[in-house]
């Protein structure tokens, strides 16, 4: 099963709306030549940033993503967004479950208390809720998945990933699931320049596709896409993207820069093609 490669940008807290419009025309220049049967491409700027975005991408093979959705179509939910506003605005895709809205920092950050983190925590549910949210509204999640160091440490990565993924998909229809891109993200490797051994990541992520075959079916799970994240380069992707269960990456602080981005999306077109996928 020949699956096409799905590099998204991350672009999390950064870019006003000018800073935002000169990343997006740097990146639109780079991959103009770049078809989505040769690799995907999406942007995921902050809220702010997506109107005008999706003006400029307009026209071009490169998709609108968001970084994340509230499961209520509109009420009283002060600061949240709601699936159709994304839908409205022209997103594709949606991050859920980001380690950074589940509270699962791999990093301690001195400006976040334990209680805030407490308040501002995805969790398996409401992860669950807003994917299921999303889908309903026709927008694609790109659903985030991984264990932190001290997890890890302990011999539970396979675990605590099993149950982030089961968590996910609770409940979800069979003809969903093909919508749904996971992302692979070992919290300890997010921003800390430690990416995972590509070896390693396509074993946890060949784990996430078994988990997949075993509720749905293996012809079905061969056909989902799944991504690596965290510290992802123009110098590791190659070894990453060589790997055969792994279909891309969620790039994060590579992606604020159009030669970085570019160059990870050019090299997981070149690798993908060397071992005979699209």
């Amino acid at each position: 099963m020949k699956r096409i490669p799905f590099i998204a940008g991350n672009w999390k807290m950064n870019c006003t709306t000018s800073e935002a419009v000169s990343l997006v025309e740097g990146i639109k220049a780079l991959i103009s030549d770049i078809t989505p049967e040769q690799v995907e491409v999406a942007v995921c700027p902050p809220f702010t940033a997506l109107h005008r975005v999706a003006q400029l991408i307009e026209g071009t093979y490169i998709r609108l993503g968001a970084q994340d959705v509230f499961w209520k179509d509109k009420g009283a939910y002060t600061g949240q967004i709601s699936p159709v506003m994304l839908k409205d605005v022209g997103c594709t895709y949606v991050i859920i479950g980001h380690s950074e809205r589940r509270g699962r920092f791999g990093v301690p950050d001195p400006d976040m208390s334990d209680e805030l983190l407490k308040l501002f925590g995805d969790n398996d549910a409401t992860v669950n809720r807003k994917i299921t949210a999303a889908l309903s509204h026709g927008l694609k999640p790109i659903v985030c998945v991984g264990e932190t160091l001290s997890e890890r440490e302990r011999g539970l990565t396979d675990e605590i990933v099993r149950r982030q993924v089961i968590g996910a998909l609770n409940s979800i229809p069979t003809e969903s699931v093909e919508n749904i891109t996971f992302a692979y993200e070992p919290v300890w490797a997010i921003g800390t320049g430690n990416v995972c051994d590509a070896y390693e990541a396509n074993r946890v992520i060949g784990m996430i596709r078994g988990i997949i075959s075993e509720l749905y079916s293996s012809e079905l799970a061969e056909r989902v896409r799944i991504q690596y994240g965290g510290s992802v380069t123009p110098e590791n992707i190659e070894e990453l993207a060589l790997q055969p269960e792994i279909d891309g990456a969620l790039v994060g602080g590579a992606s604020l820069r159009p030669d970085s981005f570019s160059a990870i999306v050019r090299t997981t077109m070149s690798a993908k093609q060397r071992i005979g996928q699209k």
